[in-house]
């Protein structure tokens, strides 16, 4: 039976990849394939230098006026926008709640949970517990907690978190969006080769998925592996 990858390169701490995400399920529900589809997280870090913790006493408006260059008003009503889009996907974000952080050990945590069985739900529960709960998702102590809540073992995760593991498979994940060319986050790839940039409309995703299962609907499965010749020889 055929399976169709999807890539998805995105943050934790990326609201449009939360959408994106609730987008991209909508459409999956009315999938008549959905039962064959894989979809895997790969990490970007919308700001790598940013510490685990950054001050609260800063609002997450004059934040984002910073960044973009904006007065705090403008950015207040871009905060406003954002919580209307969302709130008509199903999603309740709270920005007064927000802690920002480095997210640098979530993507680890997600390289973790991929291993185990449950990227998908980690993913959800590390969305859900920054943009609508408030949580410190920087914080090692708050994505144990979270990743037990999605049944990884508590232990384990410290450990992971307490040590350098899947930090290189974060980078791997980094360095193939700049070889691909991703420079904004939510990004969709399907089979490798059907790309969707950012949070489109459930419509549009429902027609790139059409699209990449007819395309690999047209090629011949190969039933076994035998004997061949190719560029480096025969075997």
């Amino acid at each position: 039976m055929k399976n169709l990858q999807i890539d998805v390169w995105s943050d934790v701490a990326c609201p449009w990849c939360y959408v994106g995400k609730r987008r991209l399920e909508a459409a999956l529900t009315g999938f008549a394939h959905k039962d064959n589809v894989t979809v895997r997280w790969h990490s970007f870090e919308l700001d790598p230098a940013a510490p685990r913790n950054i001050d609260l006493t800063v609002s997450y408006a004059a934040r984002l006026a910073k960044k973009y260059g904006s007065s705090v008003g403008e950015a207040e009503g871009m905060i406003r926008r954002m919580v209307g889009v969302a709130k008509g996907d199903g999603l309740n974000m709270d920005f007064e709640k927000i802690r920002p952080g480095n997210t640098f050990d979530a993507h680890r945590l997600l390289h973790f949970a991929a291993e185990k069985g449950c990227q998908n739900e980690m993913k959800e529960r590390l969305m859900r517990a920054y943009f609508c709960e408030g949580e410190a998702v920087g914080e090692r102590a708050t994505l144990v907690q979270l990743a037990a809540s999605v049944g990884l073992d508590p232990d384990l995760v410290a450990g992971v978190l307490e040590s350098d593991q899947f930090a290189s498979d974060v980078r791997e994940d980094e360095g193939t969006a700049r070889e691909i060319g991703i420079r904004g986050v939510p990004f969709f790839i399907l089979n490798g080769k059907v790309a969707v940039s950012g949070a489109q409309p459930a419509e549009l995703f429902a027609q790139a998925l059409k699209k990449a299962w007819d395309e690999m609907a047209a090629a011949p499965d190969v039933l076994s592996e035998g004997a061949a010749c190719g560029p480096e020889g025969c075997a």
